[in-house]
This record gives C-alpha cells, structure tokens and sequence, in this order.
C-alpha cells in the first residue's frame, strides 16, 4: 500500500497540455512556432493509412543535466516519427507505408530528448504517424518524461518486482491444484488454485511490454487476453465466496452476474473502462456475498470482509493499474484465509478419525473378549469337554481361529468381505457348540474382491442371535445379498427367527448398532445409508454405499 501509494503521488518536472490533430503531411508542422490554432482537438477516423500529424505543448519545469539527460516515453498507437521543438529524437516503424513494409516498430518508445534543447519553459512535442491497422485509435495514450536512465530502469525494477509477485501466485497456484488432487471433493481449494493461476497471467500479460516488443496490431490481441482474464477472475471470485458462504437462490443470482459480466464484455471497447466495471461489480457481489456470511455469523466472513473494504480504500487513493492488481491480491488473501480454514478443519476432522479409529478397534477387540462372552464360552467348552472330548477340541479349535481372525483385522479399515464371511461363519460355529441351536449360513452375489469395514456384519450377525429365538426346526438362519449398480453397492443380512418380544419397539440405537455407523462413517465419510428394522420372517438390516 505505501508503495503503490507513494508512487502515485511523484512530483512531475513538466506539465502536458491537450493534444491537436491534423491529418496531413507538412514537414513544417514539427517546428516549435507553427501556429496550430486551426488544429482539431480529435478525428474520429483517418483511413488508407494516411499521414496525419499530433501537436501537443509541454511545460517543462525543470531544465536537463548533461550528465543525465531527460527522456520521453510513449505509448502511442501506429508507426512514427517524433520531433521536440522540430529537432527528429526519433523513429517508430515507417509511417505512411505501414501497407507497403509491413508491421514494424512497437507501441511502447523511450527517446532521449537532446540537452540543448530541454530548457525550462514551454515546448512542443510533435508527432508524424499513421494509423493502417487501427484507424479510430487516434490518441496519445500515455506521455511521461523523466531522466533517461530513470525511465529504462524504473519499468525494469517495476516488472522484475510483479514478476516475483506473479510468481507467488504462480506457486500457490500449482500447490493448491496439487492439494486439490490429494481430494477431489474439495473444489473450493481447485478454484482457488485456478484463481491464483489466472491472477499470475493477468499480471505477466499486463508487464509483458516490458521488454516483449508489441506492434500496435497486435495490441488488440493482448487486449483481449487481458479482457478475458478479468472477466473470469471476475467471476471465480465471487463463485468462490458463494461456496463458501451459501446465500438462497444462489444458482440464479450466480447466472444473473455472469449475463452482467458478459454483457459489460462484449458492450464497451475502452480496455480501461471494460476493466474498471467488472472489476466493480465483482467487487459489489463480493461484498453482498460475504455480508451475507456475516450475518449468518459464518467463520471467516468478518476478516474477508474487511479486506474487501481495503481493496477499495486502495482503490481510492491510487492509479486503476496499481490500485487493480493490489486490490485483487487483498482479495486472493481472503481468500486464501478461508482455504487455510478450511484445511485446519480437514486436519482437525483427520485427527478425530484417528481417536476414533482407535477406538473402533478397541471396541472390535471388546467385542470379542468381554467377560460374560469368555465366562459363557468357557463354561460351555467344560461341559463339552467333560461329556465329549472331541467334540470340546473342535469348540476350541473353532475358538482359536476367531482369535486369530480378530487379530488380522484390528489394525485394518478395510477387509475383504470373504474374510468378513469367514468370521461369521466362525462364530456362529462357535454359537451352536454354546447355545446347541442349529445356524445357517446363505450367501447370494457376493463379490469377494469388494472391501468393507471390518466386523459390521458379524456384529449384525451378534445382534441376530442376541435378540432372536429360533424356529420350531430349532434353527437360526442368516443370509448376506449383494447387489451393486452405477450409484450405490448395497449390502441386505437378513435374520430368519422369531424375535424377541421388546425388540421391534426398541428405538435407541444399542453399542452394536452404534458401532457399525461408526465403522461406516469412517470409511465412507457421509456417503452411506443404514437401515435396520423387524420383518415379517425375522430382522432386515440394509446398508447402502454411495459412489
């Protein structure tokens, strides 16, 4: 701020008056004392390439030193020749043959004015031009004079400095897409990165001139680059905070701005003006949006609020050049700010799932060790033992292996669901050496390469004989369907029993049910649906996942 702010209060050595025109070629048109009283102040069109000459006076405040003597720069549309006070300092291009020669020359000129004849007092600057290409561009555009040396140097250090400056943004850009890679839902972050990509072009098309050499006829092309960029910042910006801040009928508000953006666009032809009104009215519906997201007391809102209301105090107080890419960085800040957000709430939300990864995996080894499960089992396994030794050996053979298979899965997230099936299937081995009631087991497309969360099933499958008595054939039956399209994969265990009287109305989740969405919510984060409800023939449990 106190650079580009100190920049635009430099005192000036000279003082330009209104420029006049004539069209015509008099070579005594570049003397000092010509009278151009007749002269016209603008001519709309000068066609076929004519010559025409421009006459602007200059008071000059301070006088030069022959040790370092002043300069002229111009940005001026066509080829030309330049004269001070009737003396040629220089040539751009070969004005009135532009059609027979070809594009040659550039639009931006540092000449240096001749010692003797930069004295204090008043002057006249004299152009010969000629417009082949651009007929109505008929103006002077930009005229400085300053100490030669000054003016190559000062636009070199001023281009190197919104290089590195581009630079940043070029970094943040490709660092942004690459987080935004790591996790595609995010596209808040991929907007961002495209915003910071498409600022870092903006300022390396605007300070290109520097020291890429741009014919007049080519100037439009860059014009026009530079419209486009605008127009999709422009755009992107607020997009952006709209995502970030949710407003009612955000989608028809968002296509109401872009018809404005385009219509602004395609409706003005002055660069500066085309710039200034969308650079305004991405402004406004910047700020409405953020607003918006400080009365909804949303985190973050006040901070981009204020540097909202920064950029156009800058905006205020300097040139449109500087005040646009100082005020766009403010806002990329913001921006940025609420990515930062956004990425310490990734974070904090990734640390909770570790606490409660490890918890899950606690719970998973609780399950299987609780003390009215061991007491049970081993009291179960005595009597078996004492009555049929064999018989007991295969109980604890079959117990042996449910340790071991909890012991491969503990530290997973995700299992094959054939080691799934195996679990189950284990268990409820060792359920009918405990309970002596007949369990069966059904399967129906089963895609074993598929993974799911470890336990949910055999928990369901707990939950079954916990809550269920069996049929009058003294039997249990368990059967797990899968089914899969392009949206969803869909897991249906169904129990076939008599369930228990007090179950159905059972509203509140129990510790098993509870474990099995937290199994799937660490997987599948908000991407699932799980269901579990009594049926006629038993108990239907139905778990969707989500593409």
């Amino acid at each position: 701020m106190l650079l580009t702010t100190s920049c635009s209060q430099k005192n000036t050595i000279f003082n330009k008056y209104t420029s006049v025109f004539k069209i015509g070629d008099q070579q005594e048109w570049a003397g000092k004392n010509w009278n151009d009283q007749s002269w016209e102040k603008r001519i709309a069109l000068v066609p076929d390439g004519q010559v025409f000459w421009s006459r602007t006076k200059i008071d000059v405040f301070e006088e030069s030193d022959s040790l370092n003597p002043y300069g002229i720069y111009l940005h001026v549309y066509g080829e030309y020749e330049v004269f001070w006070d009737g003396v040629l300092i220089g040539k751009n291009g070969n004005p009135g043959q532009e059609a027979a020669l070809g594009p040659v020359g550039k639009m931006w000129t540092t000449y240096r004015i001749p010692v003797h004849l930069m004295k204090k007092g008043t002057h006249v600057l004299a152009i010969r031009s000629s417009l082949y290409y651009f007929p109505d561009h008929l103006r002077i555009a930009t005229l400085e004079i300053d100490h030669y040396d000054d003016l190559l140097a000062n636009r070199l250090i001023e281009t190197s400095y919104m290089h590195l400056f581009a630079g940043a943004f070029l970094i943040a850009s490709i660092y942004f897409f690459f987080l935004f890679l790591s996790n595609k839902k995010e596209y808040a972050t991929l907007i961002f990165s495209i915003s910071c990509f498409l600022f870092f072009a903006l300022i390396l098309t605007e300070f290109i001139k520097a020291y890429v050499a741009i014919h007049y006829s080519m100037h439009v092309i860059r014009l026009q680059i530079i419209g486009v960029l605008m127009v999709s910042i422009s755009f992107l910006i607020p997009f952006y905070f709209s995502m970030q801040f949710p407003f009612p009928k955000r989608k028809l508000l968002l296509i109401i701005y872009s018809g404005l953006l385009v219509y602004i666009f395609q409706g003005e032809h002055i660069i500066e003006l085309t710039n200034n009104d969308m650079a305004l009215c991405m402004w406004v519906f910047s700020v409405g949006i953020v607003m918006f997201g400080v009365y909804k007391k949303r985190k973050g809102a006040l901070l981009v609020l204020l540097t909202l209301l920064l950029s156009v105090l800058i905006g205020a107080v300097t040139p449109f050049n500087k005040s646009l890419f100082t005020g766009f960085s403010l806002i990329l800040l913001g921006m940025f700010y609420l990515v930062s957000l956004r990425i310490k709430e990734q974070r904090l939300a990734y640390e909770n799932s570790l606490v409660q990864s490890t918890r899950l995996r606690l719970e998973l080894l609780k399950k299987n060790i609780q003390p009215h499960f061991l007491m049970n089992t081993l009291t179960s396994l005595i009597d078996w033992i004492e009555e049929t030794p064999k018989r007991g050996v295969m109980f604890i053979e079959a117990l042996a292996k449910e340790f071991d298979l909890f012991n491969q899965i503990e530290n997973q997230t995700l299992i094959p669901i054939s080691q799934e099936i195996a679990l189950c299937r284990n268990h409820l081995e060792i359920m009918e050496y405990r309970k002596e009631i007949n369990y069966f087991w059904q399967e129906e497309g089963i895609e074993i390469e598929e993974k799911i969360p470890p336990g949910i099933f055999h928990t369901l499958l707990e939950n079954g004989i916990t809550h269920s008595l069996p049929q009058e054939d003294n039997s249990i039956r368990f059967k797990l369907i899968f089914e899969s399209n392009s949206n969803y994969k869909c897991y249906t265990f169904l129990t076939y029993a008599t369930v228990i009287k007090g179950t159905k109305n059972h509203k509140e989740d129990g510790t098993g049910l509870k474990y099995v969405k937290a199994r799937l919510t660490e997987s599948y984060k908000k991407q699932w649906d799980f269901t579990s409800e009594p049926v006629s023939h038993g108990w239907k449990n139905t778990i969707k996942i989500y593409s």
